[in-house]
């Protein structure tokens, strides 16, 4: 069974599209788990206008933002395998069988994406690898957080050990966390398919390591958070192991 995991916040412009992208492609057996926080356009009027029986809204009524409401999307999933799925991007038609396929073997894959303009079909950058210029492995990506996080899909015991987020989302993020935790745990794979249209448009919510905003004091602090927290989790046991 696949769980999409979506997060929504004002997002009607953009979601149908990508919902229709999505159902395409999976099953009446798998589940679309949103999440809303707060919308006060006709995001949910969009979704509900699909009546579909998979589709499944539930409201963040905890903290706001979009860490906390992936969160509460994720905590509701129920498959084997999930998938992180952003409101206004568009899937590539064979996105799930690519990244089912790669998940048999490994725990957690990551896919490269194709930047879009608002209209979601000008090219910005063919490769947002290329443009992040991302690099491999934990060492890296606590250095430097190299992917997008509605690029990732992963086995459900990779929730087991992410869950709880870490509190402060300023210095911890959905995508890093699950990634991170990901590579310290569990078997990783990046893949260079661009199996997304990942949309760029004066409504984002995140940068989405396009641009970088943050300052020296907040990387160094970053990284020992994070690095702080693995360790909770327990990554000198599981790089032991790994030895």
């Amino acid at each position: 069974m696949i769980s999409v995991c979506m997060a929504t916040f004002n997002g009607q412009l953009y979601i149908k599209e990508q919902l229709e992208s999505i159902l395409k492609q999976i099953s009446p057996e798998d589940e679309i788990i949103i999440s809303d926080d707060g919308s006060t356009d006709d995001t949910i009027g969009v979704i509900r206008s699909f009546q579909s029986p998979i589709i499944h809204i539930y409201t963040n009524e905890g903290e706001h933002g979009y860490t906390p409401n992936f969160e509460n999307a994720l905590r509701h999933a129920k498959g084997d395998y999930i998938f992180i799925c952003d409101q206004d991007d568009i899937w590539r038609e064979d996105k799930v069988k690519k990244m089912v396929g790669c998940l048999q073997k490994y725990d957690l894959v990551i896919s490269d994406a194709k930047v879009v303009d608002h209209t979601g079909k000008n090219v910005i950058k063919d490769s947002f690898f290329s443009l992040r210029k991302s690099r491999q492995g934990l060492i890296n990506n606590l250095i430097r957080y190299s992917y997008l996080g509605c690029c990732t899909a992963f086995n459900k015991k990779i929730l087991d050990k992410a869950l709880p987020f870490p509190k402060n989302h300023s210095y911890c993020t959905h995508d890093n966390w699950l990634c991170i935790v990901g590579m310290s745990f569990f078997k990783a794979k990046v893949i260079d398919d661009k199996l997304i249209s990942y949309r760029r448009h004066k409504g984002n919510t995140s940068s989405g390591g396009v641009e970088d905003r943050t300052t020296f004091f907040f990387k160094i602090n970053y990284r020992i958070y994070l690095i702080w927290w693995l360790l909770k989790r327990g990554l000198l046991k599981s790089l032991v192991q790994k030895s």
